[in-house]
């Protein structure tokens, strides 16, 4: 089974991907970048963009009934890696132990010139 996930409350898709698909016990949520869903524009600040990426993924977890709980893998790009430790500082707000397998990267540039962008994996239990 491979269902499509979407929702307003989250970055309508900018190209041919979903935002989201769900499995029996799996959901991929698509790189979401900081785009305010109401107005698809980038939020200002390296930190308020981190925190609205991970609205936006919380956002997406409603839809399928899940949390940041569920969430067992996060790859995270970043335009400047020195931008790391912000990353950390906001997940520790948003997570708890045990904390999800985790890999970052620093890329040349992301979609809409944005400052991050994480894809998720989330388990259903």
């Amino acid at each position: 089974m491979k269902k499509e996930i979407k929702t307003i409350n989250a970055p309508q898709a900018i190209g041919t991907y979903s935002q989201a698909i769900a499995t029996e016990n799996l959901l991929f949520i698509s790189g979401q970048i900081p785009l305010e869903p109401k107005t698809m524009e980038l939020v200002d600040g390296v930190e308020n963009q981190i925190r609205q990426t991970f609205l936006n993924i919380k956002n997406i977890l409603k839809v399928e009934k899940l949390s940041f709980e569920n969430v067992v893998k996060l790859t995270i790009l970043l335009d400047d890696l020195d931008n790391f430790e912000l990353v950390n500082k906001v997940m520790a707000d948003l997570f708890k132990k045990p904390y999800p397998a985790r890999a970052a990267y620093e890329v040349s540039k992301l979609p809409k010139n944005s400052l991050v962008e994480i894809e998720t994996i989330a388990v259903k239990i």
